[in-house]
């Protein structure tokens, strides 16, 4: 069992455009994330990962590294067990002694699996986005990390070396350290790069590099070592924290949004359409009932089970632990939210953990909240978010658009997002009025309707009005009250009218003067 409770949000410096209230433009590339992925062989860090790489054409791709958890580690294959408390093989109902491996297959290669997948369907890929990597490139950053145990950061790996290798090359950019497992290969590279330069002269100034590059995107606390080793000895690495309109992708998903129209999203219908048809990464991908186990003979995957009830499962040897679904439904892509804020879907939500975007945001608590834990670094609760609209249809249509692609030969036979132009960054005075000329258009000339939006996440609380909320060049007045210094964050929306509906957003920072 992997029960991941969902967070994100990140923090980076990029280049930005920039606009003063005369509306003259500065224009400046924008920079892609710099990201590494460290999962376990758990079924959702599978299922991520083949969203992560139909994704792969926003981000700079920097490691794809296997690791341990608390539900999965390898062992070193001479014998030696590890025990710990209150672990699947250590639990009240089961306790099964000490282990010399848990829940690891033999020959495990799932992300080289998933790479050859991408493999074979890149050159319809790069038809639809010339962006995405190459095989050879996403090869060439696959490395194996700390998985003998859980949580052990006691020696170098070749996955260590690699993340210690990127957080401490000149490249200033943040590095997203994508923990879908456990931490302890992340750890160790930390710890590795405390020992080698600890007792040197440049040890503040290289700690000091390497904690403003660290982003840990903790999915959550799925061994110590962070807790035990990163938050005391490196106290300033920052860790990714969703708490508000957090998007629920998890086991408990289709449980989180019962009752709603989201829940056709989840369904075997929308699925077995969108995703498992869809050619071999639809093959890879794990869903209620597919006959398949990450693991051969792990009692705790039944989801490839199907006809069975809870007490037929348990009465097969099954730790059942969530309810059985219909055949074909979602089963979960916990890990997935780690990286939706650093799709360029134009949300920015990368750029502060306060922004907000596709995966949540990271919300100021009231003293009850904090006092309740919902500030720890590695898993939130989701709290009320009175900010964020419902983004998963847009969330899961982008998915099947991209999953066409992959079997498309064709640009003009799939749809592609909606192209939105105009300023990132705007200055005004209080009571001025901010013409808003933006541009929209459609790569595949699809009729595109547009929305303006505010999202409250800036120093300024109050509202602001748009002339026309549905044209894409409006204006606003800034309000009176407004006092100089404070933000105020604007939301263009455009959706498609293709199929499947695909969406785009502008954030427009407008700072008061």
């Amino acid at each position: 069992m992997k029960p991941k409770l969902l967070f994100y949000a990140a923090t980076v410096s990029m280049f930005l455009f920039a606009c003063t209230s005369t509306h003259k433009e500065e224009r400046q590339e924008q920079s892609k994330p710099r990201v590494i992925v460290t999962c376990d062989p758990e079924l959702d860090d599978n299922n991520s990962l083949i969203r992560f790489l139909l994704f792969s054409t926003d981000f700079d791709v920097e490691g794809l590294i296997y690791a341990s958890s608390r539900f999965h580690w390898k062992g070193d294959g001479k014998g030696t067990t590890q025990y710990i408390p209150d672990r699947e093989y250590s639990s009240e109902e089961r306790d099964l002694g000490p282990q010399t491996s848990w829940r690891w297959a033999e020959g495990e290669r799932f992300i080289d699996d998933l790479v050859e997948a991408y493999e074979s369907v890149y050159p319809n890929l790069k038809v639809h986005n010339p962006d995405y990597p190459t095989p050879e490139e996403l090869k060439s950053k696959i490395y194996v990390g700390n998985v003998e145990f859980e949580g052990d950061i006691s020696h170098d790996t070749p996955g260590s070396d690699r993340i210690k290798e990127i957080l401490l090359d000149d490249d200033p950019r943040p590095v997203f350290i994508q923990v879908w497992g456990g931490p302890s290969t992340a750890s160790r590279a930390l710890k590795s790069i405390e020992e080698e330069y600890k007792d040197t002269p440049e040890w503040e100034s290289i700690k000091a590099k390497v904690s403003a590059k660290a982003k840990f995107c903790l999915s959550g606390m799925q061994d110590l070592s962070y807790q035990e080793y990163v938050q005391p000895n490196w106290t300033e690495v920052e860790s990714i924290i969703l708490n508000a309109g957090v998007t629920s992708l998890g086991y408990g998903a289709k449980r989180a949004v019962a009752g709603t129209k989201d829940t056709i999203y989840f369904s075997s219908e929308w699925t077995m359409e969108n995703v498992k048809s869809k050619g071999v990464f639809g093959e890879h991908y794990r869903v209620w009932g597919d006959g398949r186990q990450m693991a051969k003979g792990d009692f705790t995957d039944y989801f490839g089970e199907k006809g069975y009830t809870a007490d037929e499962l348990r009465e097969k040897g099954y730790w059942v632990w969530t309810p059985p679904q219909p055949e074909g439904s979602f089963i979960s892509e916990g890990d997935t939210p780690m990286f939706l804020n650093l799709i360029a879907n134009g949300l920015r939500a990368h750029e502060g953990q306060e922004y907000g975007g596709w995966a949540g945001r990271r919300k100021e608590l009231s003293e009850e909240e904090k006092a309740a834990g919902y500030t720890a670094p590695y898993a939130m609760r989701r709290v009320k978010d009175e900010v964020l609209p419902d983004f998963l249809p847009a969330i899961q249509n982008s998915f099947a658009a991209r999953l066409i692609w992959s079997v498309t030969s064709e640009y003009d036979d799939a749809n592609h997002e909606p192209v939105i132009e105009g300023p990132l960054e705007m200055s005004a005075a209080a009571g001025s009025t901010v013409n808003l000329e933006f541009e929209v258009s459609d790569p595949d000339k699809d009729p595109v309707s547009t929305n303006w939006m505010q999202f409250k996440v800036g120093s300024y609380k109050g509202d602001v009005s748009f002339a026309s909320p549905t044209s894409a060049s409006t204006s606003i007045v800034v309000p009176q009250d407004a006092e100089p210094g404070q933000t105020i964050h604007l939301i263009l929306q455009a959706e498609d009218k293709g199929e499947p509906v695909l969406t785009h957003y502008h954030r427009l920072i407008i700072t008061v003067i």
